[in-house]
């Protein structure tokens, strides 16, 4: 049975890839899963058939089925344990792939979230100037550590899995604001996850839907 994923009907960054359906689609292509997206308006999000799907009127889900997935981890890992491809098949690996999948979501890209909210959302509070630096400097430490991390390597844990295509997508968020250009592996790391054919593939088909000639 062919998935099918929602994606917002007109993205607000533009089809740049920063929409978590982007995530969604980069596993279903590491996975060679063909996929059907259905577009969703920010007023159709809101609406009960979606709610229903996602109750907090977001975007992607994933619906195989009688199967409806929401939350991009979730999904990811979803597609991870039924395909080949995103996670080792030693259990130790598998286990620390999974660990980095959480660490992507949970510790990483709240302090990336938080300097987007910041730059975009809250520039016009009287206190957003004084409010910046401390933002992104608890976004540097949290690059300090990963940095340190992986170091040399091409891959967090060895060859590239989930938690790698989980952490790329997060630190793209970085690259606007310059900061990630402050880190040399980690910009060459997410130059190598935009490298992969998978995420070339993803990334076309989520800008052709954002494209002026698609309106």
């Amino acid at each position: 049975m062919i998935p099918t994923i929602t994606a917002f009907e007109r993205s607000p960054d533009g089809g740049r890839g920063l929409a978590r359906d982007t995530r969604v689609r980069w596993a279903l292509e590491e996975v060679e899963q063909p996929y059907e997206v259905r577009l969703v308006s920010f007023a159709g999000m809101k609406a009960p058939g979606h709610l229903a799907i996602h109750p907090f009127g977001q975007i992607p889900t994933y619906e195989e089925g009688s199967l409806c997935l929401f939350e991009t981890g979730s999904i990811v890992f979803h597609l991870a344990e039924q395909h080949a491809g995103l996670l080792p098949g030693d259990r130790d690996a598998r286990a620390r792939a999974i660990t980095w999948m959480f660490a992507a979501l949970n510790t990483v890209e709240p302090p990336v979230l938080d300097l987007t909210n910041a730059r975009i959302f809250e520039a016009d509070r009287p206190w957003a100037q004084q409010r910046l630096p401390l933002v992104k400097d608890r976004v540097r430490a949290m690059l300090d550590k990963l940095s340190a991390y992986l170091s040399a390597a091409d891959w967090l844990d060895g060859a590239f899995s989930a938690g790698d295509l989980l952490m790329v997508s997060v630190l793209l968020r970085l690259r606007m604001s310059g900061i990630l250009d402050e880190y040399q592996n980690l910009a060459a790391y997410v130059a190598r996850g935009e490298a992969r054919p998978a995420y070339a593939r993803a990334f076309a088909a989520q800008f052709a839907i954002n494209a002026p000639s698609a309106s």
